[in-house]
């Protein structure tokens, strides 16, 4: 994997100074730690990083052929198919790698090559005959890429934020519309940035540059549609699925680098490591990390799948107060992100760095396939809001939820105001606010008079509620996964696996987010997605073959860190310091910061999750404006 940078100027155009190129790649040099190059043209200057996976000793970058030259990270998985087609066309090649195929493929369809691709990427390809530059990102997002306009011009772009910040032009203001994207979601959503005026190029993102035109808004290349359905028999559907997740896998293997997976004893992990037995004629090298503490640990699992499949297996217990990593993964970050898996993340990436150079993950098929709680549930509320009108709704539930007690301490049979509550409000309003951290009744107490004022009633939840609203879906449920793959899996979980695993240089592939079967999964009927309380309900039934029923049937654990229980005991006194931040001062009411510690070290009220976004704000934004 790789880190890039560059510089256009769509007017006049300037000199690029290589020095600064270097900067804004030097910055990166974790993405990259195998080689570095920077090429300059008329008006445009582009930076590489290189970590070597394929071709380890050709296909330096930046790349030139012809009039065209390109930047690229990421792997694109069927470069072996395109290049021999493009070989049928006349393209002759000089390296063995995938950078070259994105040229001469450029060359010969434009932008058509998009479609083609299989892979995860981010690239910017300069014209010197039409005199443009094109940024483009991967359909789901895989890949980061960051860009902002210059006072003197310029586009400058980099895979980071922090290559950005290199830059002497770039501003560093907060924009405190992302401050309330942060406290809403735990994440800083890919159509915000914390750095006012920097943009990030949205999954399937086309950005084309032409001198002598202003920068225009990106186009989308790709979209997943949810409103088709799939026809066939369960036993025909479990058989494409399988043949599906066996052909992202193997096109996930190709490299020349010593390879592995994470294993965390999961499904989705699970199902990766049996496919990739299946296909390797060497045992396949699993990682995993263990906790000390029973209730969150699943490395027996792990153990017990690494076994089954004879795979080469490491595990490393790491302590379940391992929250020394904070301002490493701040550094990693750079804007601030409350996921407190990433720690453990972290920590499985820096285990799978010391015996390989790539590995695979099981990310994605919660999305793809329904399997998170809050679908079930979702689905369940949306079979309610069917039964009666919007306006009798909102009387009954609306009142219901405000007359029942709050009780988060209670069994969750017991904490229905949430749902009365939810079920008071359209799907699309009712999900966003669920899948959220830190609600808008409690964001309002916490924020001051002025910063309330500032945000002109912008809301963090608005926009997974018009991606909703918008979705090509027949149902609540194909919304929801809908709005999760455009906001969700982007900004969050993709998010945590790139800038941990490029934190230590590991190069991580997620085979369970090929776009082929994705687009195979959003056609699913519900009933094969969700069906008697069971969420990836047809995954898990085609792979009964592979997988035992205690590793397809227990609940689902994943990455579980207990922030609540830090915050009342090691952290407390950080909990407790969070009024006197002047970062956060200048932002919320001291005193209700002051309440919400307290009463959280008391046990008088469950707010973890939202002292654990404070902190990394908090701790981002003194490490960046500071």
């Amino acid at each position: 994997m790789c880190g890039i940078a560059g510089i256009f100027y769509p007017g006049t155009p300037k000199p690029v100074d290589s020095a600064r190129i270097v900067a804004m790649t030097d910055a990166q040099a974790h993405r990259g730690p195998d080689g570095a190059g920077v090429w300059t043209g008329s008006g445009v200057g582009l930076g590489h990083r290189r970590l070597s996976i394929i071709d380890v000793a050709g296909s330096p970058q930046p790349m030139q052929a012809g009039a065209l030259t390109i930047t690229y990270n990421g792997e694109v998985y069927n470069f072996a198919e395109l290049r021999t087609e493009l070989e049928t066309k006349g393209a002759r090649f000089v390296t063995s790698g995938d950078t070259e195929v994105l040229l001469h493929g450029w060359r010969a369809w434009g932008t058509g090559l998009l479609d083609r691709l299989v892979g995860m990427f981010a690239f910017a390809i300069h014209d010197a005959g039409a005199n443009t530059l094109t940024l483009v990102r991967d359909r789901l997002g895989v890949k980061p890429l960051h860009y902002v306009e210059l006072s003197d011009g310029a586009v400058a772009f980099a895979s980071e934020l922090k290559g950005l910040l290199a830059h002497p032009l770039v501003r560093r203001e907060v924009d405190v519309r992302a401050v309330e994207d942060f406290m809403a979601l735990g994440y800083v959503p890919d159509h915000a940035c914390i750095v006012a005026g920097v943009k990030k190029l949205p999954a399937a993102g086309l950005l084309q540059l032409e001198r002598g035109r202003p920068v225009p808004v990106p186009r989308r290349w790709w979209d997943i549609d949810f409103s088709q359905r799939a026809k066939g028999s369960v036993k025909d559907l479990e058989a494409e699925m399988i043949d599906r997740l066996r052909a992202s896998v193997r096109s996930r293997m190709v490299a020349d680098v010593p390879l592995g997976a994470f294993l965390s004893g999961g499904v989705d992990s699970s199902a990766v490591v049996a496919l990739m037995a299946e296909t390797s004629p060497r045992a396949v090298k699993t990682l995993s990390i263990g906790f000390d503490e029973a209730g969150h640990d699943e490395s027996a699992y792990a153990r017990a799948v690494a076994d089954r499949f004879a795979t080469d297996h490491r595990t490393r217990t790491v302590a379940a107060d391992d929250f020394a990593l904070i301002d490493t993964l701040v550094a990693a970050f750079d804007e601030p992100f409350a996921d407190a898996s990433a720690l453990a993340t972290y920590r499985v990436c820096e285990l799978a760095r010391e015996s390989v150079t790539v590995a695979l993950s099981g990310d994605g098929a919660d999305e793809a396939f329904a399997g998170y709680r809050r679908y079930r549930f979702h689905a369940a509320e949306e079979g309610v809001r069917g039964l009666l009108p919007g306006h009798l709704r909102q009387k009954v539930f609306g009142t219901l939820g405000r007359l029942y007690p709050k009780a988060d301490w209670a069994p969750r049979p017991l904490r229905a105001k949430s749902t009365l509550l939810a079920l008071a409000d359209d799907g699309a309003t009712a999900y966003a606010r669920a899948v959220g951290v830190t609600t808008p009744a409690t964001r309002d107490r916490l924020y001051g008079d002025a910063f309330r004022r500032s945000l002109g009633g912008h809301r963090g939840e608005d926009a997974m509620i018009a991606t909703m609203r918008g979705a090509p879906a027949r149902s609540g449920l194909d919304a929801a996964q809908y709005a999760d793959i455009h906001h969700w899996l982007p900004g969050d979980i993709l998010t945590k696996v790139d800038r941990t695993s490029m934190a230590v240089s590991l190069e991580a592939r997620e085979p369970l987010l090929d776009h082929r079967l994705l687009e195979f999964a959003a056609t699913l009927p519900e009933r094969m997605r969700i069906q008697g309380g069971q969420g990836k309900w047809l995954m898990k039934k085609a792979l009964e073959p592979w997988l035992p029923n205690d590793v397809l049937y227990r609940p689902k654990m994943g990455f579980v860190t207990p922030v609540s229980a830090w915050f009342r005991r090691e952290l407390a006194g950080e909990a407790a310091a969070l009024s006197k931040s002047p970062v956060l001062g200048a932002w919320f009411d001291r005193t209700a910061l002051d309440r919400l510690a307290d009463d959280h070290r008391a046990g008088r009220a469950e707010h973890g999750r939202t002292l654990w976004q404070l902190v990394m704000l908090d701790r981002s934004v003194r490490r960046m404006f500071t």
